[in-house]
């Protein structure tokens, strides 16, 4: 762990890292703050966000969660005046996902690795980092890269989840750190991407790992202190043993069969919180179910509460209020995590206080937030799963055989879904929600070699089903299922206002503002602004880098900027395959700030060639390889990508150096890379899995080997 105060002018390494180098324009002045001034973040300041515009204090600017600025200097007049101010590289090369906050002049981040900067909002000058030193091999137990979604602010102090399961409280003005805690047991699998939050000074957290083996909870920290102030558990645990609330006696109903506790079951509360302090309610999303198929972990059905259901508590106790399930029994990956929005609406002129979300199985839910009746529900994208949402009960209208009973299903969305993690935002000025939506179907299907292996990825699927398609023209022709989309809904007509297609999915996060403006990133690369109402595209920056985090905007001195974190990584880039590849993303880990008449300029982008296979000879009988593309999907494909065609984010097996070929089983069963993050699988796959895979990967090299011509003939480089 480190906390460090940095003199503005301590060397020249640091304006480089700051992007101040001498190449740079000069820096503007740092934001002035009187000194007498409370720069204390408190309760109210948070509920009349709307009196301190400039400022952005909560992960949604307010308890809401709206993502809405009033701000309106930069506005669709002006928008195309909009240039970047200043800049700051971050440290490591993963993926970027945070939301900043601003408060008094300062902004507060953070990079992959959970690692805290903060920043001067005017200037970019770094005041101090924290950096947690999470542990490499903590990669074994990340779905999707070593991302953190930002910090909370209370009082005097910076809150953030760390990769390895730790909350910690830092000192605003140094980085020093106030209380450290771990909220997870020794040993465990658990991890923590989200952003914390803070309710009547208590720091909520929750945490991810599902697919590892781990039972879902969320947990409240006096913000203090760091003591433990309540723990609400999303699933049931042995039924044999005391269930610590009565909704766990009410949820353990609802598992039928099986021995779901000793699987874990599920159930993170892994992102998405709001909290509405008139009702004196805190909402949480809760995650999908582990294992996905329902029959390997409730034997015999059931609804499997809290699974991808909203869940109301209070957040003096953690007391359950009220829950809507958005997806019963999920099999699908179908979290609720996705953000929820809270606002008042006018429906059937009757003002209505509601809940908002467009979670990942592709309907928009809205809902009655003091009760959690269901006001309306429509899909918000084309699905195959249900037919609808029956009104009378809330539940889904299910399709044919949407558990894949009787054999694989091709389902529309899949478990990247229809919208993902990507903050929405509301706009009170258009009544619009702006989605991050997408398609992406999958092929679901039992696993029928399936057995549990604690501390490793377990789904209960066969992975290999959904693999992309060899053959070109096949490839071509599943390629035209997927696309992205960036959607104004009307949440009272249940509609679309306008929409933006996209080829590609994983749009970024949205920002509305009362200029008339939404801001999006792309993973492509470019930073977007549209007109609010219509959709037109106003203007746009390149990043040089994938974008998929959220934009902000904030006022100091009467300049309004807009700023995003940017940095290829995130599913996506690990997922990989020929259609990422063809991208050529590469990863630059920056905050990005803007302003009218900014001048700012970023580096050229240097890409050096990817390096050429360097195969050896070896056995590939079609048996051993289709083999190893069987168990390649089941433990390798989450992290090295389709077809072992990699996003450039973990390394391209199919361009391996000779001496990776040479240590191949140390590496892959011993873990001798362990700490650069990659296991030994000895524990999940035998030697024999090993060769099998060796093969099925050189035998994806050999065709790259033979599309580039020749070994010596390196692929052009790209962005």
């Amino acid at each position: 762990m480190q906390a460090r105060l940095v003199c503005p002018a301590v060397s020249l390494a640091l304006a480089l890292v700051a992007g101040c180098g001498p190449e740079a324009p000069d820096r503007p002045a740092a934001a002035e703050k009187p000194a007498t001034e409370d720069t204390s973040v408190t309760a109210a300041r948070i509920k009349e966000a709307d009196a301190s515009p400039g400022e952005w204090l909560t992960h949604g600017r307010d308890w809401g969660e709206q993502r809405f600025s009033p701000l309106d200097r930069v506005n669709a007049s002006n928008v195309a005046k909009l240039g970047l101010a200043w800049y700051v590289d971050l440290d490591y090369d993963r993926g970027v996902e945070a939301t900043p906050l601003v408060a008094s002049g300062v902004m507060y981040t953070t990079g992959s690795w959970s690692v805290v900067y903060a920043i001067d909002a005017v200037s970019g000058e770094l005041l101090w980092k924290y950096d947690p030193e999470v542990p490499r091999e903590k990669l074994q137990h990340l779905c999707c890269d070593a991302v953190n979604r930002g910090v909370a602010l209370w009082g005097d102090k910076v809150y953030v989840g760390t990769l390895d399961g730790y909350l910690v409280a830092l000192d605003r003005a140094t980085g020093d750190v106030a209380w450290r805690v771990s909220t997870i047991d020794p040993g465990t699998t658990y991890a923590i991407t989200g952003a914390p939050r803070v309710a009547k000074g208590k720091v909520l957290i929750g945490n991810s790992g599902s697919e590892f083996g781990v039972r879902g909870y969320v947990t409240a920290y006096d913000a203090d202190t760091g003591r433990q102030a309540w723990r609400f558990y999303t699933v049931p645990g042995n039924p044999a043993e005391p269930f610590e609330s009565p909704a766990m006696e009410m949820a353990a109903a609802t598992w039928k069969g099986g021995k779901w506790w000793e699987v874990g079951g599920g159930g993170t509360v892994w992102d998405s919180m709001a909290y509405d302090p008139d009702l004196d309610l805190v909402y949480i999303g809760v995650g999908n179910g582990a294992p996905w198929s329902r029959r390997a972990r409730s034997t015999e059905g059931g609804d499997n509460l809290f699974l991808s259901s909203i869940v109301a508590l209070r957040p003096d106790s953690g007391e359950y209020v009220w829950h809507y399930q958005t997806s019963p029994g999920d099999a699908w990956d179908f979290t609720a995590t996705q953000h929820m929005i809270l606002a008042d609406i006018e429906i059937n002129g009757v003002l209505r206080q509601v809940l908002m979300q467009a979670p990942k199985n592709g309907f928009f839910y809205l809902l009655d937030r003091a009760t959690g009746e269901l006001i309306s529900a429509e899909n918000f994208v084309p699905i195959n799963w249900a037919e609808g949402i029956d009104m009378e009960t809330g539940r889904p209208i299910m399709a044919a055989d949407p558990f894949y009973e009787e054999g694989p299903r091709l389902t529309i969305p899949g478990p990247a879904g229809a919208h993902n993690w990507q903050p929405m935002s509301f706009s009170p000025v258009t009544g619009l929600v702006y989605i991050p939506a997408q398609q992406l179907p999958h092929v679901y299907g039992d696993d029928p070699e399936y057995e549990f292996t604690p501390g490793f990825w377990n789904t209960g699927l066969e992975w290999a089903l959904s693999a992309a398609p060899e053959d070109p023209d096949e490839l071509r022709e599943s390629g035209s299922m997927v696309n992205g989309k960036l959607i104004a809904w009307n949440p009272v007509t249940q509609s679309a206002d306008w929409t933006v297609e996209r080829p590609l999915p994983w749009g970024g996060g949205l920002l509305s503002t009362a200029g008339n403006l939404v801001f999006q990133g792309m993973p492509t690369g470019e930073f977007l602004a549209y007109r609010a109402d219509t959709g037109e595209q106003l203007w746009s920056f390149d990043a040089q880098t994938g974008v998929v985090a959220a934009p902000i905007s904030y006022e100091i001195n009467g300049d309004q900027y807009v700023a995003i974190s940017v940095g290829w990584g995130s599913i996506i880039a690990l997922i990989g395959g020929e259609a990422i590849a063809s991208m050529n993303m590469r990863n630059r880990s920056r905050m990005l700030v803007f302003k009218l008449g900014g001048t700012a300029e970023l580096p050229p982008a240097v890409n050096p060639p990817e390096p050429v296979p360097d195969l050896p000879e070896m056995d590939l009988r079609p048996e051993l390889v289709a083999r190893g593309k069987l168990v390649y999907y089941d433990r390798c494909n989450m992290c090295h990508g389709d077809g072992a065609i990699s996003g450039r984010l973990q390394p391209d097996l199919r361009r391996s150096s000779r001496a990776v070929h040479d240590r191949w089983d140390a590496i892959v069963l011993d873990g001798e890379r362990k700490a650069a993050g990659m296991p030994g699988f000895a524990a999940a796959i035998t030697p024999e899995d090993s060769r099998a895979i060796h093969a099925y990967v050189i035998s994806r090299a050999r065709v790259l080997q033979a599309r580039l011509g020749a070994a010596d003939a390196p692929e052009e480089p790209g962005r």
